[in-house]
C-alpha cells in the first residue's frame, strides 16, 4: 500500500522561510483561493481541523462555487503545493484494499496559510481605514491619569491595588494607542484629500465644510486637554510614582507567564510598560529640543485647513476656466447642424478651422464673374488653365497689406495697486493686533479684557504654543510663535481665580495666569535703531 506523503509545513521546517504561500494571490484564479482559505479560516474558528473537498465546496459561497468539485480539489492540492495548506490521507472511509489506492486526502490549515491570511487581513482593514481625531479619547486619558493619581495616592497608606493599577494602565495605554494610530490614519487619509488623490471633486467639495469643522473642533480639545494631560503626567513622574505603579503591573501580568519564562517574565513586562508610558509622555510632553506629538499634529491640522481652502479655489479656478475639447467638438456640430445654407457653414469652417484660400492668389468679384461665365474644370491641369494675375506689391513686400500697430499691452496698475492695497491692509490689521497683545512687562491674563478677531486669533495660537511646552513641575513656560514675530511667557498662578476675555463670538475662559507677551517685530526694529 502506498500513499502520498504529507507535505511538510514551511514555518516548522529549520530552513528559511519562503514566500511560497503568498504566490496564490499572482495567479489567474487568485479570487477562488481566497475563497477557499477564507472557508479554512472560519473553520478555525468553529474548531474544526481537517476539511474534505466536497465540505470546502459546500461551504463556498453559492455566487462562487464552482459546478464540479475538480475543480476546488485542483485549487486544494495548489495550495497544498504553495504551503498554505497540508494534506493527509483519508483513512477513515477506507472499507477495502483498492481504497487505499485512490486519492482521498484531508486538508488544515499551516501555520505559514494561517499566518498569510491573518496578514492579508490586516492589510485589507489597513487599506479601508480612514482614521478619526479622536476628542473623546483625550477625554478618557485625562481620566485614566486621574484614576492613577488616585491610585499613586494610596502609596502613602500601603501599597495600591495591583489588580486596579493593571486594569487603568490597561486602559490608559490602550485608549492613548487608539488615538495615535487613528490620528496618523486620519492625516493620511486627509492629505489623500488634500492631493485628490482617488477623491470626487463633488464629494470633496461636499465633504469640506464639515472636514474642515471637524479640525477646528479637535484642534480647541487638543489645546486645552493636552495642557492639562502633560501637567498630570507631570504629577504621575514626581518621586517616581509612576514606577510603583508600573512594577504593580507587569508583575501582575508575569503571574501568567509560561513555566519556562517565569524568571524572566516580569523584568520584560516591566520593560513594555516602561516603553508604553514613554511613548505617551513624549507624545504630550516637549522635551530636550524636541517637540511633542500632539503639537505636531496640531500643526498638521492647522496647515491642512488653509491646504483645503487652496484647493476648493483652485477647483473652483478650474471649473470657471474649465476647457473641454469634447464638448467644443459638440457644440461645433450643433452650430453646423443649425446653419441655414451651405453658405453659412463653409464661413463657420472657415472661422472655426482656419482653413483659408492662398493668400497669394487674388479672387475678386471680376474673377468669379468671369468664372461664372466661362467654368473652368477641375480636372483641367494648371499648365493649361488661365493664369491668375499677382499683385506687384506682394512681389515687392510679401503681403497685400501693410502692417499695422501692435497691440497695445493691457495695463494692469489698478489691479496691482488693489492686491497692494488689501496686502498693507492685512499687514496693519496683523501689525495692529501683535501691538494689542503686547505687553509692558508682566501682566495678568485677565487684564487684556478684550480683543478683536484678528488680535484674539494671534493670542489663540500664541497660548497653544505655551500650553504645548509646559513642563511638568515647572510654573513658567515660554514659547515662540511659528512664524517669529511674538514670543510669550506664562506662568501658573495658586489662587483659583479665572480670566474672561471678550470677543465679538463669545466669552473666552480659563484658569487665570500672570503672561508677558512680547512683539519681536517691534523689538529687533529698536534694536536696529539704536
Amino acid at each position: 500500500m502506498t500513499s502520498q506523503p504529507a507535505e511538510p509545513d514551511p514555518v516548522e521546517s529549520t530552513e528559511p522561510a519562503s514566500y511560497a504561500p503568498f504566490a496564490h494571490l499572482t495567479v489567474p484564479n487568485t479570487a477562488l483561493y481566497r475563497q477557499v482559505m477564507g472557508v479554512f479560516m472560519a473553520a478555525k474558528e468553529r474548531f474544526a481541523v481537517h476539511l474534505r473537498p466536497e465540505e470546502v465546496h459546500a461551504a463556498l459561497a453559492p455566487e462562487h462555487r464552482p459546478a464540479d468539485l475538480d475543480t476546488v480539489a485542483k485549487a486544494l492540492d495548489s495550495l497544498v503545493e504553495w504551503g498554505n495548506l497540508r494534506a493527509d490521507p483519508d483513512t477513515s472511509r477506507v472499507t477495502a484494499v483498492e481504497d487505499f489506492y485512490r486519492k482521498r486526502f484531508i486538508y488544515q490549515l499551516t501555520r505559514a496559510g494561517e499566518a498569510v491570511e491573518q496578514a492579508l487581513s490586516a492589510y485589507d482593514e489597513a487599506l479601508g481605514r480612514r482614521g478619526a481625531l479622536q476628542a473623546v479619547a483625550l477625554h478618557d486619558i485625562v481620566t485614566q491619569l486621574r484614576a492613577l493619581l488616585v491610585l499613586a495616592a494610596e502609596q502613602e497608606e500601603g501599597e495600591p491595588d495591583a489588580a486596579k493599577a493593571h486594569l487603568a494602565l490597561s486602559a490608559l495605554t490602550s485608549r492613548f494607542e487608539a488615538l495615535a494610530e487613528n490620528a496618523r490614519a486620519f492625516m493620511g487619509s486627509l492629505q489623500r484629500t488634500i492631493d485628490l488623490h482617488g477623491v470626487e471633486v463633488e464629494v470633496f467639495l461636499a465633504y469640506k465644510d464639515r472636514l474642515i469643522q471637524y479640525l477646528e473642533r479637535f484642534i480647541q480639545d487638543l489645546i486645552t486637554l493636552g495642557g492639562r494631560i502633560a501637567r498630570l503626567i507631570g504629577e504621575l513622574e514626581e518621586q517616581g510614582r509612576v514606577g510603583t505603579l508600573l512594577r504593580l503591573a507587569a508583575a501582575r501580568e508575569a503571574g501568567d507567564a509560561a513555566p519556562d519564562e517565569a524568571e524572566t517574565a516580569e523584568a520584560q513586562a516591566y520593560a513594555r510598560w516602561v516603553g508604553k508610558w514613554e511613548g505617551l509622555s513624549a507624545w504630550f510632553v516637549s522635551a530636550d529640543g524636541r517637540e511633542s506629538q500632539a503639537r505636531l499634529l496640531r500643526g498638521r491640522a492647522l496647515g491642512a485647513i488653509p491646504q483645503l481652502l487652496a484647493v476648493v479655489r483652485q477647483v473652483n479656478e478650474r471649473r470657471a476656466g474649465r476647457s473641454d475639447r469634447s464638448a467644443d467638438f459638440r457644440t461645433l456640430a450643433r452650430w453646423f447642424a443649425e446653419a441655414p445654407d451651405d453658405e453659412a457653414r463653409h464661413r463657420l469652417w472657415r472661422a472655426a478651422f482656419g482653413l483659408y484660400p492662398a493668400r497669394h492668389l487674388t479672387v475678386d468679384a471680376d474673377t468669379l464673374a468671369e468664372r461664372a461665365a466661362r467654368p473652368v474644370a477641375a480636372s483641367t491641369p494648371w499648365a493649361g488653365a488661365e493664369p491668375l494675375r499677382i499683385s506687384p506689391q506682394l512681389r515687392r513686400t510679401g503681403s497685400y497689406e501693410r502692417r499695422g500697430k501692435p497691440r497695445r499691452v493691457q495695463d494692469r496698475s489698478d489691479q496691482r495697486r488693489q492686491l497692494a492695497e488689501i496686502a498693507a491692509k492685512q499687514a496693519g490689521e496683523i501689525a495692529a493686533a501683535r501691538a494689542r497683545l503686547a505687553t509692558d512687562g508682566t501682566t495678568r491674563l485677565s487684564a487684556l479684557r478684550e480683543l478683536d478677531p484678528v488680535a484674539f486669533g494671534l493670542f489663540l495660537g500664541l497660548l497653544g504654543d505655551a500650553l504645548a511646552t509646559w513642563r511638568p513641575g515647572v510654573t513658567t513656560t515660554q514659547a515662540t510663535s511659528n512664524d517669529g514675530t511674538m514670543e510669550i511667557r506664562l506662568t501658573a498662578l495658586n489662587d483659583g481665580t479665572t480670566a474672561e476675555i471678550r470677543t465679538p463670538g463669545g466669552v473666552f475662559r480659563g484658569p487665570d495666569h500672570m503672561v508677558e507677551i512680547t512683539d519681536l517685530t517691534r523689538s529687533n526694529a529698536v534694536r536696529e535703531a539704536r
